[in-house]
């Protein structure tokens, strides 16, 4: 083992402050700086076999991955490393009833959901329909009238359009009595979903498609509900095709729809490894050269149009704008942009997203300063369990995510509405199963559902208390560990050698998300190179110049402004950070972001 990472490109510090004895050593935030020490032989074989720069190879070995096979297979991802979605439960029974309604001209209504993953599989699935030449309606459900998945509103749907074939997506798992009520009324219904499975009783679908369902060896089991209903695609494009190899139109349309695939994939936050990660770098480079013309509308509002984009550009630029839909009215909206059959009503439905998102952004700082008021209360409580009057449901699942990010442990955020009804939505950390927690709630519970790090649910208002007592006893049972958590570090480097061509190099290691996580590097001994400065509309984050020799490099902190009594000129810092690749203005500029600092 070593505990001295050395770069080919990035040059790196001979010891660490422990072993030199630096005074440093003992600072308390340095004290959780974790460098992680992959095994050296590992390191170095990689690096003669398959000519990586060092720093390269020491990511790659970080993320688990040693044979040579499988390293190459993560850098060089191939649309062949996918697999053949027959291999998904019952999915050759669902391709088969979904030929039979293109080809007899049945009415087929696509049944998704009110969040991105939800709305870009609908969208991806009609536009198969449409390709088909298919008769074909969608219906997305109103999250305060309609609540999640299927609901006496499909069964009306179908009936309103004359569907006899109705396919979800990203929900139905669950939904045993709505769709029974479609069985009764003679229509089929093929579920495509990713969601865990309830302990009891399935729905009586025609086929039910989800890579979690026990008894099944589908090799990857991560994939969004976007990416099910992808397979299913592909699987119908190989039976009208006559062929596990499709015709060239349906090539082109499976291709395109990667494009949603990534969206989905990114939005819902799913492990991005084996075959999302695959999916996710494909979709994102048809993002780029081809999207229809009404994501092309949020591309261009979003200043990403024609650029090579990332997980972060579709995150936190793409992702809220579609989801603000959802939250702040009907998703419908998002479909109809999504779905724009030119670039003026891709730009009007652009346009109406983003005002929407507007609206999301005011709602969402009111409830947000009212939950942390009540989580303030309940701070050393296991899982945080906070609900209010009024509190926009739309937004309670944006605010469960900003108390986790706050508190670092689980949070269930709940509005009720004006008729005592409660509508919740709970976040996780690694490690701990957001759904196993509520489990042990289900008594106080209309109804709930979700997978270990997002799940919903539905309430009473006089079961706040209760559901609270429950969930936390729960946490503790569990037994997660409240010590500090370390901050991991891949590598030790100097600065000097990090230039935009061993940048090319690392982000061979994109798409980069849950489960492969971008690089954290560690410099020691830096100066600032100027004053460093507040920035933001809140003057919240940290703007620095960096120098390390002759190297000099632009560094933000986020959220760190607080901090800046911390730095000096001339001082020496050592500096946590990610570099990348920021666009600006049509410039390009390699930079770092700060995980964290210590000045010496």
């Amino acid at each position: 083992m070593t505990t001295s990472p050395t770069g080919s490109g990035l040059s790196t510090s001979a010891t660490h402050p422990e072993e030199s004895g630096d005074p440093a050593a003992g600072d308390d935030r340095r004290s959780q700086w974790r460098v992680a020490q992959p095994d050296p032989e590992m390191v170095r074989r990689l690096v003669q076999s398959e000519r990586l720069p060092e720093v390269l190879a020491r990511l790659v070995v970080n993320r688990g991955h040693e044979d040579p096979k499988a390293v190459q297979d993560l850098l060089t991802p191939s649309l062949h490393f996918l697999h053949d979605p027959a291999g998904l439960p019952e999915m050759e029974r669902a391709a088969a009833r979904v030929q039979r309604a293109v080809e007899s001209g049945e009415t087929i209504l696509i049944h998704g959901d009110y969040d991105v993953d939800g709305v870009s599989g609908t969208v991806l699935l009609v536009r198969l329909a449409r390709t088909l030449g298919a008769k074909v309606e969608w219906h997305i459900p109103h999250r305060t009238r309609d609540g999640y998945s299927f609901g006496d509103h499909s069964v009306a749907k179908a009936e309103e359009v004359g569907a006899t074939l109705v396919i979800s997506v990203d929900n139905g798992t669950s939904a045993v009595e709505p769709v029974s009520a479609l069985a009764e009324a003679g229509v089929d219904v093929i579920v495509t979903d990713h969601h865990e499975p309830p302990d009891g009783e399935l729905p009586p679908t025609h086929a039910l498609v989800n890579p979690k369902l026990p008894g099944h060896d589908y090799p990857f089991r991560e994939l969004c509900g976007s990416a099910v209903a992808f397979k299913l695609a592909w699987a119908v494009c190989q039976r009208i095709s006559g062929s596990d190899k499709v015709r060239p139109d349906l090539r082109a349309y499976l291709l395109e729809a990667l494009g949603y695939v990534a969206v989905a994939t990114i939005c819902d936050v799913v492990p991005l490894i084996g075959e999302n990660r695959v999916l996710t770098h494909f979709g994102l480079r048809a993002l780029r050269d081809a999207p229809a013309p009404g994501m092309l509308a949020l591309l261009e509002r979003t200043g990403l149009a024609g650029r090579d984009l990332t997980p972060e550009d579709v995150g936190y630029q793409i992702g809220p704008r579609i989801n603000a839909s959802g939250r702040m009215d009907s998703a419908a909206r998002a479909v109809e942009c999504m779905l724009a059959a030119d670039a003026p009503e891709g730009r009007r439905c652009a346009e109406a997203l983003e005002l929407l998102n507007d609206a999301r952004r005011e709602v969402e700082r009111e409830v947000l300063k009212s939950a942390l008021g009540q989580a303030n209360e309940h701070k050393d409580d296991g899982i945080l369990v906070v609900g209010g009057d009024g509190w926009h449901p739309g937004v309670v699942g944006i605010v469960a995510s900003r108390l986790v990010d706050r508190f670092d442990k689980p949070a269930l955020v709940i509005g009720i509405d004006e008729h005592g009804v409660g509508r919740g939505s709970a976040r996780s950390v690694d490690g701990v199963s957001v759904l196993d927690i509520m489990k042990a709630g289900a008594d106080h519970m209309r109804r709930f559902g979700g997978h270990a790090m997002a799940a919903g649910c539905e309430i009473e208002a006089a079961a706040l208390g209760p559901l609270r007592e429950a969930l936390v006893a729960e946490a503790v049972a569990l037994g997660r560990e409240e010590s500090a958590r370390p901050l991991d570090i891949d590598a030790r480097v100097r600065l000097e050698g990090l230039d935009e061509s061993l940048m090319a190099q690392i982000q061979r290691l994109e798409p980069c998300g849950e489960k492969n996580p971008k690089p954290v590097l560690l410099a020691e001994d830096v100066r600032l190179d100027d004053m460093p400065r507040l920035i933001g509309q809140d003057r919240s984050h940290l703007l620095l110049k960096i120098r390390s020799g002759t190297a000099v490099f632009k560094a933000l902190a986020f959220g760190m402004g607080k901090r800046e009594p911390e730095l000096s000129m001339g001082r020496p810092l050592d500096i946590v950070f990610t570099p990348r690749i920021s666009h600006w203005r049509g410039r390009s500029e390699l930079e770092l972001v700060l995980s964290d600092f210590a000045s010496r």
